[in-house]
């Protein structure tokens, strides 16, 4: 499923950084339980959100879907 990839990919760049995930959502001001909910899979996010993510990391969105491909189940 897409947005448990996307969770994951998330997850992994967050602490990739040694951030907690309140730490990040307070970063991005986005909610921490709406944050949870992401990278656990369980929301489908709009653009602007991902926008705000990935300008938190300091990356571009097509940065933040690589390697997506590699993990996303497509069945």
């Amino acid at each position: 499923m897409l947005q448990k990839a996307l969770g994951d990919r998330i997850r992994q760049l967050r602490t990739a950084q040694g951030l907690s995930q309140e730490r990040f959502a307070l970063k991005i001001d986005m909610d921490r339980s709406y944050f949870a909910s992401v990278e656990s899979g369980r929301r489908n996010i709009s653009l602007q959100n991902i926008e705000k993510i990935a300008q938190g990391f300091n990356i571009t969105i097509a940065e933040l879907f690589t390697e997506l491909e590699d993990t996303y189940d497509k069945e």
